[in-house]
């Protein structure tokens, strides 16, 4: 097996500069590391996670924290990020996190997140933690500063902590401003139910920029066009086709709170015999790798880049470089395709 020893003697240099240079200290010139790294690589040699823990106090491993794991949004930044951290050396533990208000059948949400804060992350097995769409309490936070971890927060302001946030009232009167662009007045909305009113109330923040363009219109809105879904394409589908049955009112353009559920929308028109855009355009939010597929006008919010953005936070902030505790607004753009188009006369609602 090779030695740290033998990286030394091939690299010519000490072990103790060995060890700085794979730990990736600053003290090491350039010109070092590159031999050193180069000798590691020609001789096989992978430094003990055990080891180096003790040597330098770190794991080399990052607490990525999430609400929910089968959701695509979470896992497009996931993929984002761990591929930075793995390309910096570091491993990523997932800590599934419900929201507060949920319940499991066998416990509460509620007593789990106190448990993840005042005994999990307690064992100190990650050297930072990035926290998605999780609004943290002072007593938490107060947890996470006596453990000495670095934290950012991506989906919102977490005070005291540089956090990564998207301007989701923005995003939402930007869609609707686009439908409206397109003569449309008769403008439905598909958000989220009351479950889902979690941490940064996400669903009620963009249905406030929905409501503030239809009134900069001149048009009041119709709660009636408002309907709630699962954030699912089928939750979607199933609310979709409930809108359209619906006699009291007559839209021509949807815009749904996600991308999936914009889908299901697409769906829901489809099978009631409507045709995407003629008789109803339909837009979403997120930037799905489905959006293309399905012709489908969204504001992309860039997912992957977010979870780029927040790892580069933390290796920053690990590098010593100081993250300073702002709220930093993420980059989003508008996507035209297919799904939107000049509104057509009203039609007849249709039953299914």
């Amino acid at each position: 097996m090779t030695t740290i020893q033998r990286v030394a003697d091939l690299a010519g240099v000490s072990t103790a500069t060995v060890s700085r240079s794979l730990a990736g200290k600053s003290s090491v010139s350039p010109a070092t590391k590159e031999r050193v790294e180069a000798a590691a690589k020609e001789l096989g040699y992978v430094v003990s996670s055990a080891a180096s823990s003790l040597a330098s106090g770190r794991t080399r491993n990052i607490g990525f924290i999430l609400p929910d794991l089968d959701s695509w949004f979470f896992m497009a930044v996931l993929k984002g990020a761990q591929r930075m951290l793995a390309d910096a050396g570091y491993d990523v533990t997932l800590y599934h996190l419900p929201a507060a208000n949920g319940l499991d059948v066998d416990e509460p949400g509620t007593a789990r997140r106190a448990r993840l804060f005042d005994e999990i992350l307690r064992r100190q097995r990650c050297d930072a933690l990035i926290a998605v769409n999780l609004e943290l309490d002072e007593r938490e936070r107060e947890a996470l500063r006596e453990l000495g971890r670095c934290l950012v927060g991506l989906g919102g302001p977490v005070h005291g902590v540089h956090s990564l946030g998207l301007d989701d009232t923005a995003v939402a009167y930007d869609a609707t401003t686009h439908l409206l662009s397109l003569g449309h007045t008769a403008i439905a909305h598909i958000t989220g139910d009351a479950e889902f009113e979690r941490d940064f109330a996400m669903p009620a923040t963009r249905r406030a920029g929905y409501e503030s363009a239809l009134a900069e219109a001149g048009i009041e809105s119709d709660p009636l066009l408002v309907r709630t879904a699962d954030f699912t394409i089928a939750g979607a589908y199933e609310a979709t086709k409930q809108l359209l049955a619906d006699p009291h009112v007559h839209p021509t353009a949807v815009f749904a709170a996600s991308d999936e559920m914009a889908i299901g929308a697409i769906l829901a028109a489809r099978d009631l015999g409507l045709s995407v855009p003629e008789d109803l355009s339909v837009m979403g939010v997120d930037g799905h790798d489905l959006a293309d597929f399905f012709g489908l006008t969204t504001i992309d919010q860039y997912p992957e880049q977010q979870g780029q953005r927040v790892a580069e936070l933390v290796l920053s902030e690990l590098a010593g470089e100081g993250v300073e505790a702002v709220v930093e607004r993420l980059p989003y753009a508008l996507v035209q395709r297919s799904s939107t188009s000049i509104a057509p006369p009203l039609h007849s609602p249709i039953t299914p």
